[in-house]
């Protein structure tokens, strides 16, 4: 009998659970598979890269909308700093509503869009708006989906390059998993690569995979009602994306939050009582982690809540930069959320099936913009 994340399938079908379980468990081989599939695309992508990052005003904007967006909030702050050049995250949601605050008509412009599906309106918008907006724009796709819009329109344009990720990162269920991770690591391995990290990161993780199962399994068994997600620079990106993970799975049965360790203090902190769990994702960073621990002893001398988690105490992932901790952080978050859903009695795989939210978001118009339309 095979199982996932510790549940015998037969069980995980009947909660409606199935999906969800193997997407989260896969990721580990699936960033291993997806550095591969970098690296024989290596060349070409290259050749088309090189000319673009040539141009010194290049402008770099990462896009996607919901966890999409989140790919490129946890990136930009470490891709600025690796490439030292300004790398900006703004969502499609953002620059589909207000393309005249965001697009610069004069400053060339790559626009990374990362998407699940590539089917969403405002992944479409986004891209047609940035053409339209910007005399000298280049794109690059990062999408599961080869057969989505937003891979089709790539394919047939000169000035874009699709990077499809590997067929099972299309993820079927509701909540994005391995998707999101598998765009991280493409990110990565195309402008940043370190030697060893991935390794590193599949083999802490598969030791998340193999042996803490239980350990998180009980945390999300606590009555808390409330979660609030902590960590600075990119770990904020992840730290927001779990609390959307823990959101969508728990049908907002639990109310969540994300802040940076200094900004929670900064009002946020008010939120704490005895039913909020704290989870603080510590960074590997030696100066950043003295701001992370000072938070930390100061929740513990309060005593407001006795549930302060640091997933960083559950597996060493020393090792590794933030960047690529991130990844295990947002594992550690997507266990907590799919165990929490199920101890609401929640379906993980449809967690809302009256389908007010929908895995591909629906019902979005996107109008006509003139004001910024080439002469």
């Amino acid at each position: 009998m095979y199982e996932h994340l510790a549940i015998d399938d037969a069980t995980l079908r009947e909660q409606n659970g199935e999906h969800t379980a193997r997407e989260i468990a896969q990721q580990p081989e699936i960033w291993l598979r997806t550095a591969e599939l970098v690296e024989r695309q290596c060349a070409r992508l290259d050749a088309w890269l090189a000319p673009i990052l040539a141009q010194p005003a290049l402008r770099i904007i990462l896009t996607g909308a919901g966890t999409s967006a989140y790919v490129g909030e946890t990136l930009a702050p470490y891709l600025t700093r690796a490439l030292e050049r300004r790398i900006e995250a703004i969502s499609t949601t953002d620059l589909v509503s207000n393309p005249q605050d965001y697009l610069l008509r004069q400053q060339p412009t790559l626009l990374i869009s990362y998407a699940r599906s590539g089917n969403s309106p405002e992944s479409v918008g986004a891209y047609e708006l940035a053409d339209q907006c910007i005399d000298d724009c280049y794109h690059l796709v990062i999408t599961c989906n080869r057969d989505g819009e937003l891979a089709r329109r790539a394919q047939d344009n000169s000035n874009s390059y699709s990077l499809l990720m590997l067929e099972e990162t299309l993820d079927q269920s509701f909540a994005m998993t391995s998707s999101f991770t598998a765009m991280i690591v493409s990110t990565l391995q195309v402008f940043a690569p370190r030697a060893g990290q991935v390794e590193t990161l599949a083999a802490t993780t598969r030791r998340l995979l193999d042996s803490r199962l239980d350990t998180v399994r009980a945390l999300a068994q606590r009555d808390f009602r409330r979660v609030v997600f902590l960590g600075a620079g990119g770990l904020k990106g992840i730290a927001t994306e779990a609390a959307l993970k823990m959101l969508e799975l728990t049908a907002g049965q639990v109310d969540c939050h994300a802040e940076s360790p200094l900004g929670f203090r900064h009002g946020p902190k008010s939120m704490l009582d005895e039913s909020t769990l704290v989870i603080l994702l510590q960074s590997n960073d030696g100066y950043c982690r003295r701001y992370d621990d000072d938070l930390l002893e100061e929740l513990r001398r309060d005593g407001t809540t006795e549930w302060i988690s640091c997933p960083a105490e559950l597996v060493d992932g020393s090792g590794l930069e933030d960047a690529w901790l991130a990844l295990h952080y947002i594992v550690f978050a997507q266990l907590l959320a799919f165990y929490k859903s199920l101890a609401l009695g929640i379906t993980p795989d449809n967690p809302c099936p009256t389908g007010e939210v929908n895995r591909v978001v629906q019902g979005v118009t996107i109008h006509p913009f003139s004001a910024g339309k080439k002469r």
